[in-house]
């Protein structure tokens, strides 16, 4: 899995920021998260090799994982994005997959030829509750973006998405939270929001189950190393085509 982090650290701005798995790694290392620095990582799309080969590259048309220490909208990060956007158009051989909880400063640092958006970027933004759906997807919808994602990770209560299921949206991804402190994820949301997807024909995607999962009133407590597992093995995911 390809990833590429420009730049590092964060501030939180929503409900689903309160256990940032970035805030829990840099704690043990001793590390303010909410200091925000460029990376030396930081120009890795367009870094060659003596035969003048890119370093980076995918599989299979993979994603690269873009900003996924930070995010790429962030304001501390101003002043670097136009680079950024210019290696992500000079890389037009690779996907990059971009998650943000800022989608209210998209339009900040946008390159002069974005027109209705670059091919190669995917734009996740993440809705945790149904106030920040309400607040952030209206946001999204108007956002010129060829390849639109909604995120519900860490999806903390039921949500309805139905007002923003429209043709735009690609794919509707949903997951539930990891480490010790984590929230509850209810089964019967996740299976709430596949079916609002597939009335809607939005493909949907139950990527993990987080570290505490209730399904028939009962609570799993379940190790990091099977939340993706477990969610595979609802068999759950559609496609729409």
């Amino acid at each position: 899995m390809p990833v590429w982090n420009p730049w590092h650290g964060c501030k939180k701005i929503s409900a689903g920021c309160q256990n940032c798995y970035v805030y829990r790694i840099d704690k043990k290392h001793g590390k303010n998260s909410m200091i925000v620095n460029k990376t030396a990582e930081f120009d890795l799309p367009v870094r060659q090799n003596k035969n003048l080969e890119y370093k980076l590259h995918s599989e299979k048309n993979d994603y690269v994982y873009t900003c996924f220490s930070s995010d790429f909208f962030l304001e501390e990060a101003d002043k670097w994005r136009a680079e950024a956007w210019k290696m992500i158009k000079i890389r037009k051989d690779l996907n990059f997959f971009i998650i943000t909880k800022r989608i209210h400063r998209f339009e900040k640092s946008l390159p002069d030829d974005w027109g209705i958006g670059y091919e190669n970027v995917t734009i996740g933004c993440t809705v945790e509750n149904q106030d920040r759906a309400d607040f952030r997807l209206p946001l999204f919808l108007d956002c010129k973006i060829k390849n639109k994602v909604i995120i519900c990770e860490p999806l903390l209560e039921n949500v309805n998405l139905l007002p923003y299921l429209d043709s735009t949206i690609n794919l509707v991804v949903v997951g539930g939270e990891s480490g010790g402190d984590a929230r509850i994820c209810d089964y019967e949301w996740v299976l709430n929001i596949r079916n609002q997807c597939i009335d809607s024909c939005v493909s949907f995607n139950f990527r993990q189950t987080g570290t505490y999962f209730r399904k028939d009133d009962k609570i799993y407590t379940l190790d990091r190393k099977i939340h993706h597992i477990q969610a595979r093995k609802a068999n759950i995911d559609y496609k729409f085509k």
